[in-house]
Parts: structure tokens; C-alpha cells; sequence
């Protein structure tokens, strides 16, 4: 019976952890933009594909 009280006492004090980190996060900011990562994938050619033409075009002019 001892040991389902040391297990209760453990499992309160990691959930109190678990609370605390979840906390911490949304205070630093973690959870403030949930759309731009979910299509930043979508858009990193077009931007490769601009540096590449700038460059071309640098090229072309010297």
C-alpha cells in the first residue's frame, strides 16, 4: 500500500513539471505562429528560385 503512495506522489510531481514546461512555453512564444510552418515548404523553391534569377541576372550585366 506504501508504494501506490510513492507512486501517486511521483506521478503529481511530473505532472506539476509537464504543467510547468507547457507554461513556459506559451509564455516564450512557442504557440504564437501555427500556420507559417505548416506551409513554409510550399514557398522555399520560389525564394531559391529569385536568389537564382538575381544572381543570373548579375551575371549578365557584368
Amino acid at each position: 500500500m506504501n508504494i501506490l503512495y510513492l507512486l501517486i506522489g511521483v506521478s503529481l510531481f511530473a505532472a506539476l513539471i509537464f504543467l510547468w514546461l507547457f507554461v513556459w512555453s506559451v509564455r516564450s512564444g512557442q504557440y504564437d505562429d501555427n500556420y507559417t510552418p505548416s506551409v513554409r515548404i510550399l514557398f522555399e523553391d520560389e525564394a531559391e528560385k529569385e536568389q537564382e534569377t538575381e544572381v543570373a541576372q548579375e551575371k549578365q550585366q557584368t
